[in-house]
C-alpha cells in the first residue's frame, strides 16, 4: 500500500497495524469500555457537540486514536464550519465521512479523514472507486466488511488503507476481511473488541 508520509498519519496506521481491531463506540456507556479496552483506535459513530470534547480527550488519555463520524454527530451542522469547529475544539485523531465535500474540506485543513462507503451492488462500488480517485481520502471505510472477495479486489483497486466494518459477527469473520486485505476492522460489538 502507499500511505501518507507525514508522522502522524504514519502513527495512525501504525496503531492500526499494531491491533485491526477498531471499537465502533454507538453508545456514550461504551465510551469507557473502549478507553479501556485494547484496542488502538476507536470510531465514535455517536455523539453529541456537548459530549464529544470529553469523550475525544477520554479515548486520547489512553493512547487511542479517535475518528469523530461526522454526519451521526448530534447538535452540530454538516458543513464545513462544523469540521472546522471539530478540528479547532474536538480535536480528534480524524473524521469519518460518507460526503465528498466534506472529505475535499478536511483534506484542505489537514485533518485526516476517513470516506466511509456502502457497496451493495456494482454501482456503489465502480462510485467509490471513481470516488477515491477524485477526491482522495486518507482512508476508506468499506461496508458490509463480510465479503472477502470485494474487500480483496476494492484493495487491488485502490491504493489507500481499507477498512473493513459492518456485519461482523466473529473473530473468523475480521480474519477473513483481514486476509483479504483490510488494514483494520471496525466492529460494534464489545466482546470482540479484545481479540
Amino acid at each position: 500500500m502507499i500511505y501518507k508520509t507525514n508522522n502522524a498519519f504514519y502513527e495512525l496506521i501504525r496503531k492500526i497495524e499494531e491491533n485491526p481491531v477498531i471499537a465502533a463506540v454507538r453508545k456514550q456507556q461504551d465510551i469507557e469500555v473502549a478507553a479501556n479496552s485494547s484496542v488502538t483506535t476507536v470510531f465514535l459513530l455517536k455523539t453529541d457537540i456537548l459530549n464529544a470534547e470529553k469523550d475525544v480527550l477520554r479515548i486520547k488519555q489512553n493512547n487511542k486514536n479517535i475518528f469523530i463520524h461526522i454526519e451521526l454527530m448530534e447538535g452540530i451542522g454538516k458543513d464545513n464550519k462544523a469540521i472546522d469547529y471539530i478540528a479547532e475544539i474536538i480535536k480528534p485523531s480524524g473524521i469519518i465521512t460518507t460526503r465528498m465535500n466534506q472529505v475535499k474540506h478536511a483534506k484542505e485543513k489537514g485533518i485526516c479523514v476517513i470516506q466511509r462507503f456502502f457497496l451493495v451492488d456494482s454501482q456503489s462500488y465502480e462510485t467509490a472507486i471513481n470516488s477515491m480517485k477524485l477526491i482522495k481520502p486518507d482512508m476508506v471505510e468499506i461496508m458490509p466488511a463480510v465479503m472477502p472477495k470485494i474487500i480483496s479486489r476494492f484493495c487491488n483497486d485502490v491504493q489507500l488503507p481499507i477498512i473493513a466494518g459492518g456485519l461482523i459477527n466473529n473473530k473468523e469473520d475480521m480474519l477473513c476481511a483481514l486476509n483479504a486485505g483490510a488494514l483494520g476492522i471496525s466492529v460494534g460489538k464489545k466482546e470482540l473488541w479484545q481479540l
